[in-house]
């Protein structure tokens, strides 16, 4: 399913908002700030960019989806779902023992991603892998790779980023969820990662610093992507985490843990009335 304009985008990414606090309301379990504060940029990549077929999972032809900071799975799970992959409803038995949805995604369960993830740090080796393997194959598929701010604090992450560079891996976009936070406190507080697009242009890579809900800059930072040439693109994407619900943004406090019912009914309220609002502005 493909969507053209920015209304009918935003609209999805508060439907696919709204299912990640129904996916993590019975299971008590999870984590709210990056899912909610990734939403916009799913329903970019999954409703506007990315080539895929949901009747056809392994269609060889597909662009490649990795998801590095898999503890933000409720997203991806909800995105995949709107885009048909599987019924939303069978989402809800999020962390549940025997569920194919786990509180990490696992490959094993659900062949349609590209990669199971954890542990952190390791997701853009895996895409810059991935990459490579369509250059030598000499294949038009891209490879999106969604990654968060904290696991840059990995010695894995600047590895791949050197190894990215040197093979020009300009099939490879990465998207960094800047938020600032991680589970102890403010990335900065915790192991200063300083000027991350100086940092990535330093190692050779397109890198340009964009609001992550800005749906313009979004699609026009996607857009030249697949204009440059012999370099892989970051995209580092100052995000609120906990966005739509005003008493979760910017709290790392909502970074791992799940909304009780009378929070939850709060957070329907303000992303209802979010979505009323988008609804009546003009198409």
């Amino acid at each position: 399913m493909k969507l053209n304009t920015t209304k009918e985008l935003r609209l999805m990414a508060n439907t696919i908002r709204q299912d990640v606090i129904r996916m993590l309301l019975p299971a008590q379990s999870g984590h709210t700030a990056g899912p909610l504060g990734l939403a916009d940029i799913f329903s970019i990549l999954y409703f506007h960019e990315m080539k895929y077929d949901v009747n056809k999972p392994d269609w060889s032809e597909r662009d490649r989806f990795v998801l590095s900071n898999g503890h933000v799975a409720p997203i991806l799970y909800a995105a995949m779902a709107r885009a048909g992959y599987f019924p939303i409803e069978e989402t809800l038995t999020l962390r549940k023992l025997g569920s194919r949805f786990q509180g990490h995604p696992s490959r094993h369960w659900i062949p349609a991603i590209e990669n199971s993830s954890g542990p952190l740090g390791e997701g853009l080796a895996i895409a810059s892998g991935i990459a490579l393997a369509g250059k030598m194959d000499k294949k038009s598929w891209r490879v999106y790779c969604v990654t968060s701010d904290g696991e840059h604090q990995e010695g894995s992450t600047w590895e791949a980023v050197m190894f990215a560079a040197k093979y020009k891996l300009d099939n490879l976009v990465v998207l960094c969820d800047r938020n600032f936070i991680q589970i102890d406190g403010n990335t900065e507080d915790i192991m200063p990662l300083g000027d991350m697009a100086a940092k990535y242009r330093s190692f050779g890579w397109n890198a340009v610093t964009i609001n992550g809900h800005d749906y313009a800059a979004l699609m026009k930072a996607l857009d030249d992507a697949k204009k440059m040439k012999g370099r892989p693109t970051m995209i580092i994407a100052e995000t609120t985490p906990g966005k739509g619900v005003s008493f979760a943004e910017n709290k790392f406090e909502w970074h791992g843990r799940a909304p009780n019912k009378e929070e939850a009914e709060k957070m329907f309220a303000e992303l209802g009335e979010e979505r009323k609002r988008i609804e009546a502005e003009p198409g």
